[in-house]
This record gives structure tokens, sequence and C-alpha cells, in this order.
């Protein structure tokens, strides 16, 4: 009698899980004790499915993490990286197979879980989606959560604001977020306006119809200032996020999704009660699936993807303290991928 093809990959499967074949990985053992280490599976938390990862991105959070500045991880050892993109090596969950390639973006991985600064994870299948057809594991983690979060933002604005109704402002638009949300909502039809310290030219060759220097950019002293904006993404946070809602139009809709300058907001709520204006909160991270979908779907429609080469770096795990120390201090611009290599 012959050997079915499900029992043939069961064996597989229990192969692969006895094997404690030793791989690489960025550890935390604590805010300051940091580095690539050599592990093996008994590091990784429990999930039901295990990916070998291709790439994964360079965040925002993940500096936040690896600085040891703010309390970003939750336990100690952790494996920073919020996403991850890469092939699923095995599954118990009937959703997901063998050579399914996977994205993962957010859920706390990267800060209680296991995350994708490493050659491979293991995690919760409901926290997967399929790699869309037409984006490459590369492209995806160019893009990654960063550029994730554009999309969110892009339908919060495509949804609620009308193309006649004017220009849409991205604060901290030399962002990854920034980046990318332009070059959507520019496809999308809507005239951006980009507000940034640096990087004029490559804002414009993203889609931006004028960018605004940051120092040129007069931070509002009352409630009701002239109206200026359909709508605004804002990735800063601060006084700059306090000014714009005072320059929004009416039924206007500000996508907050950022703090790079501050937490803080010091506003009144004559913007909203007199221009009826809606500030929106755009969190990634516990997105639910059909969400994700919907803004992956909308990066594989309207993303440029030639825009990407000209707006991402290439690094290492290797490289990961010093990128940590850059981004805070506002010194890269684009998306930042990590190549995590065999």
């Amino acid at each position: 009698m012959g050997t079915s093809s499900s029992t043939l990959q069961n064996m597989e499967i229990a192969r692969f899980m006895d094997n404690n074949e030793k791989f690489k990985a960025f550890v935390m053992e604590s805010n300051t004790k940091k580095g690539i280490k050599i592990i093996d599976k008994s590091f990784l938390d429990d999930g039901d499915v295990f990916v070998k990862i291709s790439f994964s991105s360079f965040n925002y959070k993940d500096g936040l993490a690896i600085s040891g500045k703010t309390p970003i991880l939750r336990k100690f050892p952790m494996i920073p990286g919020v996403d991850f993109c890469g092939k699923v090596i095995n599954s118990s969950n009937k959703s997901f197979k063998k050579g399914d390639k996977v994205i993962l973006n957010g859920w706390g991985v990267g800060e209680n879980h296991t995350g994708g600064f490493s050659q491979f994870a293991r995690v919760k299948s409901k926290w997967l989606i399929k790699l869309p057809k037409k984006i490459s594991e590369k492209q995806s983690m160019i893009i990654g959560s960063a550029g994730y979060t554009a999309a969110l933002c892009a339908i919060l604005i495509n949804e609620n604001v009308k193309k006649k109704d004017g220009k849409i402002l991205v604060t901290g638009a030399s962002g990854g977020v920034g980046s990318i949300v332009i070059n959507l909502l520019s496809n999308l039809g809507f005239q951006t306006v980009a507000l940034s310290a640096k990087n004029k030219s490559y804002l414009l060759k993203l889609g931006a119809v004028e960018v605004i220097d940051r120092k040129d950019y007069k931070i509002a002293k009352k409630p009701l200032e002239k109206q200026k904006w359909a709508g605004c993404i804002d990735t800063v946070g601060g006084e700059i996020l306090s000014s714009v809602i005072s320059e929004i139009k009416y039924n206007g809709i500000i996508a907050s999704t950022g703090l790079a300058s501050s937490h803080l907001l010091h506003t009144t709520v004559y913007p909203f009660i007199l221009r009826n204006i809606t500030l929106a909160g755009v969190d990634c991270v516990y997105a639910d699936k059909s969400k994700r979908i919907k803004a992956w779907n909308l990066l594989e429609r309207k993303l440029d993807f030639s825009k990407l080469d000209f707006i991402k770096s290439e690094k290492n795990l290797s490289d990961l303290k010093t990128l940590s120390a850059k981004i805070l201090q506002g010194k890269i611009k684009g998306r930042t991928l990590i190549k995590i290599g065999t």
C-alpha cells in the first residue's frame, strides 16, 4: 500500500520540528544588551504556523524598541521586528499550507511575541494574510507596516473626502508612512501637499503637488484659522497636529497615526463643533483581517511600484543598532528593507 501525500507531508513536518537546527536572530536581552545571536526553535514563542522569513522592514516602532528608551518591549529576551514576509514551512491550520507566501504586520509581534528580525518565526495563523499575487516578497517589505498603515489612511481619506473638496496635507511626509501615502493618494486622484523639513524633490517625484518646508509652516495660535485642507494624514502629533486641526475645512477629516514629534495634543472643541471635522485614529497593529486585506489590495492596485526602488534602502540585521539611532533623530527617509539572509 502506498503512502498518501498528506502522510508524507506530516512525516516531513515531524522531521523538521525534531531538527533543532540553529539560526540567526537579533535578540534584545535587555534594553541595553542586544545583538545578533544564534538560537533554535525553542527560543520562539508559540504559534500554529512556522515561517521561514525572507525580508522584514525597519519602522519607527522598531527604532523605539531597539533604542530601549521607550517601553515598547513587554518582556525579555525578545526578538524585535513588527513585520515580516516569508514562506510557510509548516502549519496546523488549514488556511495555510507549506509554501504559501505570507505577510505579518503588527499583532504585538516584535513587542510581546518574538518578531521579524529572525530567520524563522512561529506565529498564530490569524495574524497572517497571504501575499497578494502582484506583490513580491521583497516589495511587500519595502512597503512594510508603514506602507500598510499608509493604505489604511488613504482608504479613510478616499471614503470621506471628495477630490473637489481640496488638497490633502501629509505631515512627516519624508517618512515611511508619508512617502507611500503621498503616492497612493496621488494615484487615487487627490492633490497632496507634503509638510517636511527635507527632501523636496523626492516628495515631488512621489506625487506631491507642493512641498511646505517645516520651517516655513507657522503654528496656529488661534483655535480657528483659515480653512486650508480638505483632509490630513498626520504622522507627527504635537503642535503640528494641534495647528492643522484649526485649518481643516468644514466636514474635513484628519487621520492621526503617529507621534514622531510628540504624543501631546493641545486643541479646543471649536473646530469639531463649528466645522464638523473628524479626528480619526488609525491603528495598524490590531486592525482586523478584512481591513488588512483591503489595505493590501489597495497597495496592489494603486501603488506605483516603480517608485519602490526610489524610496528604499537595503540593510541587514547587523545594521539595526545604527538604524535605531538614525530613525529617532529623523535621519531616515522612505523605507528601509531588512534582508534576513540565510
